[in-house]
């Protein structure tokens, strides 16, 4: 009869502590949110309730979505955020160097073409003669 009684006292710890126990793994994700500072802590904590009644699906992709949060740099898209914002900004150095350049190109075009004596005769400025087939010099 003792025997019995302790049986059922066994089958009714187990039944506990796997019932608490399942209760408890499925808080891990809430409780590496909550630890992390994680924004969406409130929704993984349902989430992993959610999970116990759909037979732990959820639960896998609860850990990740709870890991993927870190408090120092975020979601980790801040980094190419930046990069992104130096880029932009060294392409826009760039355009307004060749903006300067072209307005300066421009204006010795414009000095050469007046100050040149050919211009003035109206005469094309002369080219350079290529070289005859055995002159090499």
């Amino acid at each position: 009869m003792f025997l019995d009684y302790f049986a059922l006292g066994m089958l009714f710890f187990v039944a506990f502590v796997l019932f608490y126990g399942i209760i408890a793994i499925h808080d891990i994700p809430y409780e590496i949110a909550k630890k992390r500072n994680h924004p969406h802590q409130d929704a993984i904590h349902y989430a992993g309730w959610v999970s116990l009644f759909t037979l732990h699906v959820l639960w896998p992709f609860l850990w990740i979505w709870a890991t993927l949060w870190r408090e120092d740099r975020g979601w980790g898209f801040t980094q190419i955020q930046n990069e992104q914002n130096e880029l932009h900004h060294e392409v826009l150095q760039l355009s307004q160097k060749v903006e300067q350049l072209s307005e300066k190109l421009t204006e010795l075009e414009h000095r050469h073409a007046h100050h040149s004596p050919s211009a003035s005769s109206g005469n094309p400025p002369p080219r350079p003669q290529k070289p005859q087939q055995g002159d090499e010099r």
